[in-house]
């Protein structure tokens, strides 16, 4: 997520320069074609353009929708998380009397918020990261689940027993809120809780479960494919016949040559906010504008553990050139 005021132009122009050496190459072919070679057959009407045009705009406007609307859930689910975790630290500070078993529980929350981010930052085939584009800008800034290992971040909070099961796991998020359970489950037994509060920790135990399935549906489930790839066709074939159509109405005026800038000014037009909407459609893939889910994770830590009285508690991660995840 970028913190700063906004992207600087630089920046914008770097990251779709590859988009803008092809639409120079559509825009430049044409002109000279229909210039230097005398192909005046290249021109094509400008109202079969304009119609393209329009139908790749609507296009393209509720792909972007769509997209940011991906965006905007998970972070609803993540602030959720948030003030769930919340609720978690004063229950087991308040409900149990004994101040390891509440630390306990509190470390497992921990866990389990650890694994879920590391689950969420998985690459997937759909995912953009790994284009050329998109992994060239991540230099840019700083992605926490590639600088430690799982393993090394659960140990902080795990015994080494638990810590092995969960990492033999297939769901190893389902598999904490699973030991949770029985570890609540057990205090009740063994007297150390009420029911009633026996009940309250099992349904925040619930609420954990619905917004972690929530976060792997986003994950898990991408943009309909059919739709991004007409998407993307109809965008290809605008920017094709873009310059065709110019050709006509330019050399009316005796500047044909001006095709090329207006062409390519255009067309970057359309297949920059195609890409944004391409980095926006999965709100967890590592990219430059997803959900900052390291820092609201380290946000539950530092909360979390302050109402347990802990006063040695981890710093905010500070974002690298205005980018935070």
């Amino acid at each position: 997520m970028n913190v700063g005021r906004s992207y600087r132009l630089r920046e914008f122009l770097l990251w779709t320069r590859r988009e803008l050496y092809l639409l120079m190459i559509l825009g430049i072919v044409p002109v000279c074609l229909y210039e230097l070679a005398g192909w005046r057959w290249l021109a094509i009407p400008w109202t079969v353009v304009a119609l393209i045009g329009t139908a790749t705009a609507l296009i393209v406007s509720f792909n972007n929708t769509q997209t940011y609307a991906r965006t905007v859930e998970a972070q609803q689910v993540w602030t959720g998380i948030l003030s769930s975790s919340k609720a978690w630290g004063l229950m087991s500070r308040d409900y149990l009397k004994d101040p390891e078993a509440a630390r306990q529980l509190v470390n497992r929350h921990l866990a389990w918020v650890t694994v879920l981010r590391y689950q969420m930052r998985r690459s997937r085939a759909w995912e953009s990261t790994n284009r050329a584009t998109n992994a060239e800008y991540q230099s840019f800034y700083d992605v926490p689940e590639k600088e430690n290992t799982l393993e090394a971040e659960l140990a902080r909070y795990l015994e080494a027993d638990e810590l092995r099961g969960v990492l033999a796991s297939r769901n190893k998020a389902t598999q904490l809120l699973a030991h949770q359970s029985r570890a609540i489950r057990g205090l009740f037994d063994s007297g150390k809780i009420v029911i009633n509060f026996f009940i309250e920790m099992e349904k925040s135990i619930k609420e954990l479960l619905d917004h972690q399935g929530r976060s792997e549906r986003l994950k898990n489930f991408p943009y309909p494919r059919q739709y991004a790839t007409i998407n993307s066709f109809f965008i290809r074939l605008f920017c094709i016949l873009l310059p065709l159509g110019m050709l006509k109405e330019f050399d009316a005026l005796h500047r044909v040559w001006l095709v090329i800038p207006f062409s390519v000014m255009i067309s970057w037009m359309y297949t920059s906010l195609q890409q944004v909407g391409e980095s926006t459609e999965n709100p967890f893939e590592g990219g430059a504008n997803d959900v900052p889910i390291a820092q609201i994770a380290r946000m539950i830590e530092i909360e979390v553990l302050e109402l347990l009285g802990e006063t040695d508690l981890p710093t905010l991660r500070r974002p690298k050139n205005n980018i935070i995840l």
